[in-house]
């Protein structure tokens, strides 16, 4: 298992974090604020770096305003590292988003998994209400788009001491092992329970976000550093990331500096899950093109979950995988551990170096679109994450 990733261009120089707030803000781009965990999140479109609080819950998180841009997407064939499949380069342009400031941390994703315990331990008192959960069912088919599925729980018996090694399911460790799909299903049952649109990005989001405006092989030059000394002030990867027994594993999140937009760990510690379908000859047919970001996007569809895209760098990466063009993909590998039959729809059970980060568009699409990035899209996962023993809620809509 080995992660890694990164990339991309813009006509703006690397700014740092406080630099680039104020210039924002100086052209009404973006509002300067400092938001509590209590305080509201900003409506859509006003682009003011907040906190947000999970509903019921002491978990929250940040979130970082990314401004609209135009990029180059893939790196150039004279490149040190250059994979084939990071071009030809071609123009994207971005809308504005938000990006979670570091990726997707145990607190947070440990509150989405406690609820299937919490519906399994109320399973047999009594029939589910419409507003409820359903348990040992498959979902009627006019109550889908509203339900939320809860991961069953992980195969703890491989992964319990591996992550427990690494520093264990809590606090601000960054969760991993999970699906792209519980990925999904997570971002949708945040949303239900805050009211504000959360998905996965795509790709070429977040090779933009990380890029933060610098056109260079890493965000913060075309160099890792004589012996890495560079990367090693950004990132955790192969040779910085050993634990007390001497092997890699995942360190807390933001302990490392951030690239010139606010975000941390784009180049290092766990690698992110993206809402794409991977096609090494993907970019050939955007040669010499700007597209927008919407059309880059390469919707997954078919019969089976693989490959996906997934973007970083993890704590196993070589320094050439920590790049911003850097792409990587799933396979069945990440699974092979599983012993259940039909295999889980929730797990990887080799993915301790894999997470996800969250996104959050300024301007909310409509639903249809909202479930295309929430919804299982191939046969595999639609198939398995309607066993009986699944556990199924339609959420009350968020005060």
């Amino acid at each position: 298992m080995n992660p890694k990733r990164l990339l991309g261009k813009m006509a703006v120089r690397a700014w740092r974090p406080a630099t680039l707030v104020a210039l924002l803000a100086g052209l009404g781009l973006v509002a300067t604020r400092n938001c509590a965990a209590d305080t509201p999140a900003p409506a859509p479109g006003s682009m003011a770096a907040f906190e947000q609080k999970i509903p019921g819950t002491e978990a929250s998180f940040k979130m970082v305003p990314i401004p609209a841009g135009t990029f180059k997407m893939g790196s150039p064939a004279s490149e040190k590292g250059r994979k084939p499949d990071e071009g030809p380069q071609f123009e994207v342009k971005v809308d504005a988003f938000y990006m979670g400031e570091t990726a997707v941390t145990w607190d947070a994703y440990n509150e989405f998994l406690s609820n299937y315990q919490r519906l399994m331990a109320g399973a047999n008192k009594g029939k589910a209400s419409d507003n409820g959960p359903f348990l040992g069912t498959v979902v009627p088919k006019d109550k889908q788009a509203d339900a939320v599925t809860y991961p069953t729980p992980i195969y703890d018996m491989e992964a319990g001491p591996a992550l427990q090694r690494m520093g264990g399911r809590k606090g601000k460790f960054p969760a991993v092992i999970m699906s792209q799909y519980a990925a999904r299903q997570y971002s949708k049952w945040l949303s239900k329970k805050t009211g504000r649109f959360y998905r996965l990005p795509t790709e070429a989001e977040w090779e933009y976000a990380c890029r933060a405006g610098t056109t260079t092989a890493y965000f913060f030059g075309d160099s890792a550093g004589s012996d890495g000394k560079t990367l090693k002030q950004y990132s955790w990867y192969i040779d910085n990331s050993q634990l007390k027994d001497g092997d890699t594993g995942y360190h807390q999140v933001a302990t490392k500096k951030p690239n010139p937009w606010g975000l941390y760990d784009m180049d290092g510690n766990v690698a992110n899950w993206c809402i794409d379908q991977y096609d090494k000859n993907w970019y050939k047919q955007f040669a010499g093109k700007t597209v927008g970001w919407h059309d880059v996007i390469n919707w997954p569809s078919g019969k089976s979950r693989y490959p996906r895209v997934i973007r970083g760098a993890g704590y196993d990466s070589e320094p050439e995988d920590c790049r911003s063009a850097r792409r990587q993909y799933s396979t069945k590998e990440l699974n092979v551990k599983d012993p259940q039959i039909p295999q889980s729809p929730f797990w990887q059970t080799d993915g301790f170096w894999l997470g996800f980060r969250l996104v959050s568009p300024a301007i909310e699409p409509n639903e249809a679109e909202k479930q295309k990035f929430w919804e299982a899209d191939d046969d595999d996962t639609k198939n398995s994450s309607n066993r009986d023993k699944d556990a199924h809620e339609i959420l009350p809509p968020a005060k």
